[in-house]
């Protein structure tokens, strides 16, 4: 097969919540063959993650706020591109506010990021005839079911739409309706992927996300908080086993939607156990009540992926914890002097 021509020299990626958790993970990864556009407002992302890419010279990043209209061909910035002539080949949507902490605070940004920047992105796709990969979530299942925690794509499942976390799990189901939407009118190469808990470098502090503050809180000997009882348990994968499963997707012929996670369950509190014995802690386990953003969601059964992408999640629970510890470590002297913000939280 003849390989294409690009006028810029490599394809062009749209990544939007580029730099968050897992926007920048897949920035780092599309990096190496792709021209990367990374868009984001740090709404609840962190300038931090992506400081190793501004100097690349087929990264660019732009600080816009995906609810209003992206002009690409008017940005200085991105001439080097060459967008008017080859365009945008493929967009990630991925940006929504993911601050367990601070949720009350961000709905309505939260409301509008699931539904106008979806709209916008998926206009761009069609100016652009770009392949569009949108990331759900797995609240578009609703609660965990107790006879099946288990939840394929054909489970419809069931959200309660005027609940008091609506504008995420009922946005998320709305944008979902929006790609299928616009793959029906314009014939668009749109995808979707629905992500489960997800861990690992870079993850926010503080935000109430508990394995990254674990980490902290065990490097410091500061008691552990698990936000639930004994019971919580949940899902958990490796970033980057998520990034592998999200190009795979935007490479294949597929649409979905598919399922990406963990299919093992762990409770929190082994979770925060098994991170106390990595870390060679002194810390002790504490329980406070859950947070709104944070319940109890259903397992991935992950057959589709497996089957159409040849996907599996690789990284075990241990291994993945300790790249995180690592992560930690290496960043401490940035962390260490925040620690009093967990002491105030908390009254420590």
């Amino acid at each position: 097969m003849k390989e294409k021509f690009y006028p810029a020299g490599r394809k062009n990626v749209l990544i939007t919540g580029g730099a968050g958790f897992i926007g920048s993970h897949l920035c780092d990864a599309l990096i190496k063959n792709s021209n990367v556009i990374c868009v984001d407002d740090f709404t609840s992302s962190s300038e931090r993650n992506i400081d190793h890419l501004l100097q690349h010279p087929n990264f660019e990043f732009i600080n816009h706020d995906v609810n209003e209209v992206l002009d690409l061909e008017k940005i200085p910035e991105l001439k080097k591109f060459k967008i008017s002539v080859q365009g945008i080949q493929e967009i990630y949507h991925l940006a929504c506010p993911t601050s367990p902490k601070n949720f009350e605070k961000m709905k309505i940004k939260t409301l509008k990021t699931n539904i106008i920047s979806t709209i916008n992105m998926l206009e761009l796709a069609v100016k652009y005839k770009a392949k569009f990969l949108f990331t759900s979530s797995a609240v578009v299942y609703g609660p965990r079911r107790k006879e099946d925690p288990y939840f394929k794509e054909s489970d419809v499942g069931s959200v309660n739409f005027i609940s008091p976390r609506a504008c995420y799990d009922e946005g998320k189901r709305f944008a979902e309706t929006a790609v299928i939407t616009y793959r029906e009118v314009y014939n668009l190469e749109a995808k979707i992927l629905r992500i489960f808990r997800t861990y690992g470098p870079r993850m926010p502090l503080f935000e109430g996300h508990m394995i990254p503050d674990f980490v902290l809180q065990a490097l410091n000997n500061k008691p552990l908080i698990i936000y639930g009882d004994e019971s919580f348990d949940s899902s958990f994968c490796y970033i980057s086993d998520i990034i592998d499963g999200m190009i795979k997707m935007m490479e294949s012929n597929e649409v979905g939607p598919f399922n990406l996670g963990h299919p093992e369950k762990y409770k929190m509190i082994d979770l925060a156990k098994k991170i106390i014995e990595l870390t060679g802690s002194k810390s002790e386990i504490i329980f406070r009540p859950p947070l709104l953003f944070m319940t109890p969601l259903g397992l991935p059964d992950i057959s589709l992926a497996k089957e159409k992408l040849n996907w599996y999640p690789v990284v075990s629970l241990e291994e993945g914890l300790k790249k995180t510890i690592d992560d930690i470590k290496v960043n401490r002297i940035l962390f260490d002097p925040f620690i009093f913000k967990y002491d105030e939280d908390y009254n420590l």
